[in-house]
């Protein structure tokens, strides 16, 4: 049965409304790069734990191999039960969708049957098609479910988009929210004038899932001309791969900079604003940006596996891992910046939630 932004529960659109933290779930691998479900399910406890809002399960992190090997459905069940065991409190749940049209909308209707809210639409697979052939693409998927839109990085397959293009996609009825994830910020700007042209600002979401700018788009107004008036609109909260890592201290760093922005008018302290560097500092290391994020997937296995969260890096892949010079990346980033990370708040529970 298809999903509607109508029927999903008020709690849940309340809270994507105010923002929040959603992390891109990991995959658990062992040694013979077999899902670990015990370590699977201590992720998804860890972000319960850690304040995170919402799930995105089956996107770029979650690996998209798991479709060739069979584990799509497997790995979104497992989150699905693992977090309503583990908490009864409002979290979004968010399906990762690809591939042509018949396959997206076949994994909404999957993410639909197990509970999910929304599906995060990559454009990769589809990026050679036209403008009109994309939005008629996203108007299929959102018969099924409401979507969330994603501006990808073209360095990892995503298309060029006009600002028409979310113009239009904004005027979906079934859309929800957007990813803004370009690393661009002309592009990020394309997204928001698209949505204030279709006088969405309001009912379509905005989410970074810019790694190199978070704190900035998440703290500062982004103005668009409509009409002869500045309309400005926010970033509600991050959907976002680095999220998967120190999660708590990005649930306090979203809640420091809402609190910043309600208690002094919107006046935001030289230390929050130079927050955003450290952070992008972080990223640079966990994301691989010196290999041209080759090691994107596996630099967040490996602040996992130092936790003690993750047993090893492995990825489905076996070509993917570490680029050259990325463990002593992190290793600086650590010295530089471990005051941002989590290692305490883990401790003190990774015994519990490998349990």
């Amino acid at each position: 049965m298809a999903l509607q932004r109508s029927d999903l529960p008020a709690d849940v659109l309340a809270l994507l409304a105010q923002g929040t933290v959603i992390p891109a779930h990991p995959l658990a691998l062992d040694a013979e790069r077999q899902l670990d479900r015990r370590r699977q399910r201590a992720l998804t406890r860890y972000y319960v734990d850690a304040g995170a809002g919402g799930l995105a399960v089956g996107v770029h992190t979650t690996q998209f191999a798991i479709r060739e090997r069979g584990l799509y459905e497997t790995v979104l069940r497992a989150a699905a039960e693992d977090r309503a065991a583990w908490t009864s409190r409002p979290m979004a749940m968010i399906a990762g969708l690809c591939g042509p049209t018949a396959q997206a909308r076949a994994e909404a209707q999957t993410a639909v049957g197990l509970g999910y809210h929304a599906g995060l639409l990559s454009l990769a697979a589809v990026a050679s098609a036209s403008e009109d052939e994309l939005i008629a693409h996203c108007e299929a998927v959102a018969q099924e479910i409401p979507l969330i839109g994603f501006y990808l990085q073209t360095v990892v397959g995503g298309p060029v988009l006009s600002s028409d293009f979310w113009r239009r996609f904004a005027l979906i009825p079934n859309a929800l929210a957007i990813k803004v994830a370009p690393f661009n910020r002309y592009r990020t700007l394309d997204v928001v004038r698209g949505v204030v042209d279709a006088r969405a600002e309001e009912r379509v979401f905005l989410y970074t899932g810019n790694d190199d700018h978070i704190v900035l788009d998440l703290a500062l107004p982004f103005a668009a001309m409509r009409d002869g008036v500045q309309v400005d609109v926010r970033f509600r909260g991050g959907l976002l791969g680095h999220w998967s890592v120190w999660t708590s201290q990005a649930v306090a760093q979203l809640a420091r900079i809402k609190a910043e922005l309600g208690a002094h008018g919107g006046t935001l302290s030289p230390a929050l604003l130079a927050l955003d560097a450290r952070v992008t500092d972080c990223n640079a290391a966990f994301f691989d940006v010196r290999n041209n994020f080759h090691g994107c997937i596996a630099g967040c296995h490996e602040v996992l596996r130092r936790q003690g969260l993750l047993e090893g890096i492995w990825c489905l892949d076996p070509d993917e891992g570490l680029g050259d010079g990325q463990a002593a990346e992190i290793d600086r980033v650590y010295a530089a910046h471990g005051d941002l990370g989590d290692d305490a708040f883990v401790r003190d529970n990774l015994a519990r939630w490998l349990a």
